[in-house]
């Protein structure tokens, strides 16, 4: 699977052998966290499929920026193995640092998984740390990290 950019450069797929290695840009370190969920979803299914009818509410804390990327995905992941919620539109509206870590407020927009209508790509069972970084730059944020599949 080569370099190639997805979703007029919102994130690209990088090469990794057994797993998915993902780089999520973003001009801000928010755009970047929403970039890397809807890259997730991706793997998962056409999120251009996904109508975003149902809102979902996500709240994370980590205690550092790097935990933070990996409960923020994590939450969506959960919640599509609970709820069977597939997601294709995200908005954090708030991300902050506080006196015990990070913290994210997230809305997410996506409905249920219909076999008819989405295309089932492959099951992301974990979010790793290995080779995450988070790259910050003046007027972009790049995110890289790796899903177990």
């Amino acid at each position: 699977m080569g370099l190639t950019m997805d979703r007029k450069g919102k994130f690209e797929f990088l090469e990794h052998t057994a797993d998915v290695y993902i780089a999520a840009h973003g001009t801000t370190l928010k755009e970047a966290y929403e970039n890397a969920a809807l890259a997730m979803f991706e793997v998962i299914t056409d999120t251009d499929k996904v109508s975003p009818n149902d809102e979902d509410s996500v709240k994370v804390k980590a205690e550092d920026e790097y935990a933070l990327l990996y409960s923020w995905l994590e939450a969506l992941l959960v919640k599509l193995e609970t709820t069977n919620m597939l997601y294709s539109k995200f908005k954090i509206s708030n991300l902050e640092e506080t006196s015990d870590g990070f913290r994210i407020k997230a809305t997410a927009w996506g409905e249920k998984f219909n076999a008819e209508k989405h295309t089932q790509k492959v099951a992301v069972k974990a979010i790793t740390y290995h080779r995450m970084k988070i790259i910050k730059e003046i007027g972009k944020v790049t995110l890289e990290f790796i899903l177990d599949i």
